[in-house]
């Protein structure tokens, strides 16, 4: 026998074990008859769905692998959904959405982190006092909600401590509709404005979001929380989403913990002059590159002004909007 002979006997007994294994199918499970519900919060890895009028508890199914699953999700159930106690179904696939609105923990964080689901309109809660109102919150609020392709509503709170009139006029020139509320107000301006819609609330910590949904949904026990007398801040008492049926099945709310930043990384200046029909029309004759700000010499929104096609006011406020993603 030869030497090579010998070397290839000696590892023989060396090959590689064979996979005893079933080889992985390609036809994928057919989910088209399971129930469909609607995310309305998550706890901890288990998910509440809403299915035919029934609470479900559920969890994500290994085959979703890292995909998120969010409040406002349309989602397919399978295993007991009869919403029993001690009972758990599997949610095996995400409906695609319509909207989604999303934020970054800060400008510098390249991850986007979607929020809610598939809401059409997006109140921003603000306080008028106790905390002040911070215009800067506002505008980066609106930025995401514009991208996200969703309708603003301002709500400003704690009327009776401080006038609405100068917030109020620094968002009139975009169009934002506005509803002013103290704490004995009628709700029925804001009642209307809800009417019909998935509205998602966002707002600093301690603005009087919780009070409201609270108001407008007796029994929903949101947690309420005060206002630190030293830094003005308030305290985080809601610490996941949840959406919400209006009375009489007229709307739904969403609820979101208060919030103390706004990340935009995830944002482009196009993205939201898209959002504004008048000015996507004269932005189109901007030079590559523009970023429509006051520092770009040949911006198109400045000719509109000057030749009085496009109010000052509206460009203004939408460059101070702008500026902030």
């Amino acid at each position: 026998m030869t030497t090579r002979g010998l070397r290839d006997d000696d590892h023989t007994g060396f090959d590689r074990p064979r996979r005893r294994s079933r080889p992985r199918t390609k036809d994928r499970p057919d989910y088209s008859e399971a129930e469909i519900g609607m995310i309305i919060t998550i706890d901890r890895g288990r998910y509440r769905v809403l299915v035919d009028g029934r609470e479900v508890t559920a969890v994500k199914a290994r085959q979703l692998g890292r995909k998120s699953v969010i409040v406002g999700d349309r989602a397919r159930v399978v295993g007991d959904t009869s919403g029993e106690e001690g009972t758990l179904a599997r949610i095996v696939e995400v409906e695609d959405r319509t909207t989604v609105l999303r934020r970054t923990a800060d400008d510098d964080d390249p991850y986007e982190r979607p929020v809610v689901a598939n809401a059409d309109q997006l109140a921003i809660v603000t306080a008028l006092a106790d905390p002040p109102p911070r215009t800067g919150m506002i505008d980066r609020i609106l930025v995401a909600g514009y991208d996200a392709g969703l309708e603003p509503l301002l709500c400003l709170t704690k009327a009776d401590l401080a006038a609405p009139d100068e917030l109020l006029a620094a968002y009139r020139p975009l169009g934002v509709p506005s509803v002013v509320l103290a704490p004995d107000s009628d709700l029925e301006p804001l009642r209307a404005a809800l009417a019909g819609r998935v509205s998602v609330l966002v707002g600093h910590s301690g603005v009087g979001k919780s009070t409201l949904v609270n108001r407008l949904i007796p029994g929903s026990d949101r947690a309420i929380g005060q206002v630190n007398e030293v830094t003005g801040r308030g305290r985080h008492t809601s610490t996941s989403a949840i959406a919400l049926a209006l009375p009489g099945g007229d709307g739904w709310v969403i609820d979101t913990p208060g919030v103390r930043s706004f990340g935009l990384s995830h944002v482009t200046p196009d993205r939201i002059v898209a959002a504004f029909g008048d000015l996507a029309e004269f932005a189109a004759d901007c030079p590559r590159g523009c970023h429509h700000t006051a520092a770009d010499p040949e911006c198109a929104l400045d000719a509109a002004v000057a030749d009085g096609r496009l109010g000052a006011g509206r460009l203004e406020s939408f460059r101070r909007m702008i500026t902030t993603a």
